[in-house]
């Protein structure tokens, strides 16, 4: 049973999402919280295997939670999943570096709702090719996704993973395609190996960069130069 914490400050909201998930089988919502800050203290009660974040709820917001759950080793088996409606990019970007597994916009149809609580809680990283790479590329290449008062400078880059160095040839073209969106299944047609080995060679990737996951692994490869960045 895949266990979730649903985190948002609009009640309606959470109830039509507590709604469709328990109607799933495997999938069972175990607290509700109406600010980062109760999230947070649900996350280390209850041990959630996903955590659905909003991103602006009062008081405590939904990225300084995601980084305290991030940063603390007895939630590390706990994966969030942002709730955006996409209105601020930069915080999205932000919370991918934290630590996120992907992000969701609120109105998502039911069925890729289910599917993305269950790709997540296994492991993998939900990553739209459409959404989540513009993202990464525009502010990883330092350009705004969009103008405005609530969009600021960039951060630094961070220092290279000590493992960057020891990637193989192989494990770069590899990191690359990740980047691209590119579901293993994809990876492997396109380099003619077979499914395993596209898997491996991510793992190992995944291993030397330090990444959490696929999410990371994108954010690492655009922030390191294992990514083209888009023209300014």
């Amino acid at each position: 049973m895949i266990r979730v914490l649903l985190a948002d400050d609009q009640a309606l909201l959470r109830a039509g999402f507590r709604m469709l998930l328990e109607a799933a089988d495997d999938i069972e919502v175990v607290a509700e919280a109406a600010n980062g800050g109760v999230a947070v203290a649900l996350a280390r009660e209850h041990r959630p295997d996903v955590v659905l974040m909003d991103l602006r709820m009062p008081e405590v917001d939904g990225l300084t939670a995601m980084r305290l759950i991030a940063a603390d080793p007895v939630l590390a088996e706990v994966h969030v999943v942002v709730l955006t409606t996409f209105d601020d990019e930069e915080s999205v970007f932000a919370a991918l570096r934290a630590g996120a597994s992907g992000f969701l916009v609120k109105d998502v149809e039911p069925e890729d709702l289910l599917q993305a609580v269950r790709v997540v809680a296994r492991g993998d990283a939900l990553l739209s090719p459409s959404v989540t790479r513009a993202v990464i590329a525009q502010f990883a290449a330092g350009k705004p996704a969009r103008p405005g008062p609530a969009v600021t400078a960039p951060r630094p880059e961070r220092p290279a993973p000590p493992g960057l160095a020891s990637l193989t040839e192989r494990e770069r073209e590899v990191v690359t395609l990740v980047a691209a969106g590119l579901s293993n299944e994809e990876i492997a047609v396109k380099l003619t190996v077979s499914p395993l080995t596209a898997k491996t060679h991510v793992s190992r990737a995944m291993t030397k960069l330090c990444a959490r996951d696929r999410a990371q692994l994108v954010v690492l490869a655009y922030e390191h130069g294992l990514a083209p960045r888009p023209a300014v």
